[in-house]
Protein backbone atom coordinates (compact mmCIF):
# COMPACT_ATOMS: atom_id res chain seq x y z
CA UNK A 1 0.00 0.00 0.00
CA UNK A 2 3.14 1.82 0.40
CA UNK A 3 3.48 2.60 -3.37
CA UNK A 4 -0.20 3.57 -3.87
CA UNK A 5 0.07 7.44 -2.74
CA UNK A 6 3.59 7.45 -5.36
CA UNK A 7 1.80 5.64 -8.47
CA UNK A 8 -1.16 7.95 -8.00
CA UNK A 9 0.92 11.39 -7.74
CA UNK A 10 0.59 12.57 -10.92
CA UNK A 11 -3.46 12.12 -11.20
CA UNK A 12 -3.34 15.02 -8.48
CA UNK A 13 -1.01 16.87 -10.68
CA UNK A 14 -3.44 16.14 -13.66
CA UNK A 15 -6.48 17.09 -11.65
CA UNK A 16 -5.31 20.56 -10.44
CA UNK A 17 -4.17 20.71 -14.24
CA UNK A 18 -7.61 20.30 -15.71
CA UNK A 19 -8.31 23.55 -17.21
CA UNK A 20 -5.21 23.09 -19.45
CA UNK A 21 -6.29 20.43 -20.87
CA UNK A 22 -7.64 20.58 -23.71
CA UNK A 23 -9.39 17.39 -24.87
CA UNK A 24 -11.14 15.77 -22.59
CA UNK A 25 -11.31 12.90 -24.47
CA UNK A 26 -7.32 12.30 -23.79
CA UNK A 27 -8.55 12.53 -19.95
CA UNK A 28 -11.68 9.90 -20.12
CA UNK A 29 -8.92 7.58 -21.91
CA UNK A 30 -6.67 8.20 -19.17
CA UNK A 31 -8.95 7.10 -16.94
CA UNK A 32 -10.55 3.94 -19.08
CA UNK A 33 -6.55 2.90 -19.07
CA UNK A 34 -5.88 3.05 -15.38
CA UNK A 35 -9.07 1.14 -14.34
CA UNK A 36 -8.04 -1.32 -16.50
CA UNK A 37 -4.88 -1.63 -15.34
CA UNK A 38 -5.61 -1.70 -11.63
CA UNK A 39 -8.11 -4.10 -12.86
CA UNK A 40 -5.75 -6.37 -14.48
CA UNK A 41 -3.51 -6.17 -11.28
CA UNK A 42 -5.93 -7.43 -9.41
CA UNK A 43 -7.59 -10.15 -11.32
CA UNK A 44 -3.22 -11.32 -11.75
CA UNK A 45 -2.98 -11.09 -8.40
CA UNK A 46 -6.41 -13.44 -8.03
CA UNK A 47 -4.88 -16.17 -10.56
CA UNK A 48 -1.49 -16.91 -8.58
CA UNK A 49 -3.63 -16.70 -5.39
CA UNK A 50 -6.57 -18.99 -6.51
CA UNK A 51 -5.63 -20.14 -10.49
CA UNK A 52 -8.51 -18.64 -11.60
CA UNK A 53 -6.91 -19.31 -14.82
CA UNK A 54 -10.54 -19.19 -16.98
CA UNK A 55 -11.24 -15.32 -15.56
CA UNK A 56 -7.64 -14.13 -16.46
CA UNK A 57 -8.09 -15.59 -19.88
CA UNK A 58 -11.30 -13.93 -20.58
CA UNK A 59 -10.24 -10.38 -19.11
CA UNK A 60 -7.04 -10.66 -20.91
CA UNK A 61 -9.13 -11.30 -24.04
CA UNK A 62 -11.45 -8.50 -23.52
CA UNK A 63 -8.39 -6.36 -22.83
CA UNK A 64 -7.04 -6.99 -26.04
CA UNK A 65 -10.44 -6.20 -28.15
CA UNK A 66 -11.24 -2.98 -25.90
CA UNK A 67 -7.78 -1.32 -25.06
CA UNK A 68 -7.02 -0.52 -28.71
CA UNK A 69 -10.74 1.17 -29.49
CA UNK A 70 -11.23 3.01 -26.14
CA UNK A 71 -8.07 5.56 -26.99
CA UNK A 72 -9.75 8.10 -29.54
CA UNK A 73 -6.99 8.42 -31.90
CA UNK A 74 -8.54 11.94 -33.91
CA UNK A 75 -10.62 13.82 -30.71
CA UNK A 76 -12.08 15.68 -33.56
CA UNK A 77 -14.06 13.70 -35.79
CA UNK A 78 -17.15 15.35 -36.37
CA UNK A 79 -15.52 19.07 -36.51
CA UNK A 80 -13.47 17.08 -39.37
CA UNK A 81 -16.39 15.89 -41.23
CA UNK A 82 -18.40 18.97 -40.88
CA UNK A 83 -15.17 21.26 -42.42
CA UNK A 84 -15.05 18.60 -44.97
CA UNK A 85 -18.19 18.64 -45.99
CA UNK A 86 -18.98 22.66 -45.44
CA UNK A 87 -15.55 24.35 -45.48
CA UNK A 88 -13.49 23.15 -47.27
CA UNK A 89 -14.52 23.57 -51.05
CA UNK A 90 -13.29 27.60 -50.03
CA UNK A 91 -10.70 26.98 -46.99
CA UNK A 92 -9.18 24.08 -49.02
CA UNK A 93 -8.23 20.72 -47.90
CA UNK A 94 -4.94 22.18 -46.24
CA UNK A 95 -6.39 25.18 -44.94
CA UNK A 96 -4.59 27.71 -47.14
CA UNK A 97 -7.55 28.39 -49.04
CA UNK A 98 -7.18 30.75 -52.19
CA UNK A 99 -4.81 33.44 -51.60
CA UNK A 100 -6.03 36.87 -52.23
CA UNK A 101 -9.49 35.19 -52.51
CA UNK A 102 -10.65 33.10 -49.71
CA UNK A 103 -8.69 33.74 -46.26
CA UNK A 104 -6.35 30.78 -45.02
CA UNK A 105 -7.25 28.67 -41.62
CA UNK A 106 -4.20 27.64 -41.76
CA UNK A 107 -1.34 29.73 -39.13
CA UNK A 108 -4.37 32.84 -39.49
CA UNK A 109 -3.72 35.72 -37.60
CA UNK A 110 -6.97 36.12 -38.05
CA UNK A 111 -8.65 32.99 -36.34
CA UNK A 112 -6.29 33.56 -33.50
CA UNK A 113 -7.01 37.21 -32.23
CA UNK A 114 -11.14 36.46 -32.92
CA UNK A 115 -11.98 33.06 -30.92
CA UNK A 116 -15.04 34.78 -29.39
CA UNK A 117 -16.21 35.68 -32.70
CA UNK A 118 -16.03 32.88 -34.61
CA UNK A 119 -19.39 31.26 -33.36
CA UNK A 120 -20.86 34.29 -35.10
CA UNK A 121 -19.35 33.65 -38.27
CA UNK A 122 -19.93 30.36 -38.42
CA UNK A 123 -23.40 30.87 -38.01
CA UNK A 124 -24.45 33.96 -39.55
CA UNK A 125 -21.56 33.94 -42.27
CA UNK A 126 -19.08 37.11 -42.75
CA UNK A 127 -19.49 40.18 -44.81
CA UNK A 128 -17.15 42.62 -45.28
CA UNK A 129 -13.23 43.42 -45.96
CA UNK A 130 -11.22 41.50 -43.03
CA UNK A 131 -7.00 41.35 -42.83
CA UNK A 132 -5.50 38.31 -42.21
CA UNK A 133 -1.58 37.68 -42.44
CA UNK A 134 -1.90 41.35 -43.44
CA UNK A 135 -3.59 40.76 -46.56
CA UNK A 136 -7.12 41.81 -47.34
CA UNK A 137 -10.12 39.25 -48.21
CA UNK A 138 -13.29 40.92 -49.66
CA UNK A 139 -14.95 37.67 -50.29
CA UNK A 140 -18.43 37.23 -48.41
CA UNK A 141 -18.36 33.52 -46.44
CA UNK A 142 -21.92 32.11 -46.17
CA UNK A 143 -23.90 31.62 -42.98
CA UNK A 144 -24.77 28.29 -41.81
CA UNK A 145 -27.35 28.68 -39.88
CA UNK A 146 -28.52 24.90 -39.44
CA UNK A 147 -25.51 24.21 -37.24
CA UNK A 148 -26.25 23.29 -33.77
CA UNK A 149 -23.85 25.08 -30.92
CA UNK A 150 -22.43 21.80 -30.56
CA UNK A 151 -21.55 21.34 -34.11
CA UNK A 152 -20.22 25.29 -34.21
CA UNK A 153 -17.93 23.96 -31.18
CA UNK A 154 -16.78 21.16 -33.14
CA UNK A 155 -15.99 22.83 -36.09
CA UNK A 156 -14.20 25.45 -34.08
CA UNK A 157 -12.11 22.98 -32.61
CA UNK A 158 -10.77 20.97 -35.21
CA UNK A 159 -10.00 24.30 -36.97
CA UNK A 160 -8.19 25.38 -33.97
CA UNK A 161 -6.21 22.25 -34.01
CA UNK A 162 -5.58 21.29 -37.52
CA UNK A 163 -2.55 22.15 -39.84
CA UNK A 164 -0.40 22.96 -37.34
CA UNK A 165 -2.70 25.60 -35.48
CA UNK A 166 -2.73 25.48 -31.57
CA UNK A 167 -5.13 28.07 -30.87
CA UNK A 168 -6.81 25.99 -28.01
CA UNK A 169 -10.34 24.62 -27.27
CA UNK A 170 -13.76 26.34 -27.04
CA UNK A 171 -16.36 24.70 -24.92
CA UNK A 172 -19.49 24.43 -25.77
CA UNK A 173 -20.69 26.89 -22.91
CA UNK A 174 -18.22 29.43 -24.69
CA UNK A 175 -20.04 28.83 -27.85
CA UNK A 176 -23.20 29.13 -26.81
CA UNK A 177 -22.70 32.40 -24.50
CA UNK A 178 -20.80 34.22 -27.90
CA UNK A 179 -23.74 33.41 -30.43
CA UNK A 180 -26.29 34.50 -27.55
CA UNK A 181 -24.57 38.21 -28.14
CA UNK A 182 -24.52 38.16 -32.07
CA UNK A 183 -28.09 36.45 -32.20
Amino acid sequence: MKNFKSRFEPLKTLKSNRHKVHNNRNLKSFFVFSFICSTFVSLVRLVVQKKLHVVACIFMLMCVIILPTSCDRNPYKQGKLLYENFCQNCHQENGEALLGLIPPLKNSDYLRDHQADLPCIVRHGLKGEIIVNNLPYDHEMPANPTFSEIEIANVINYINNAWGNNYGYVSYDEVKANLEECD
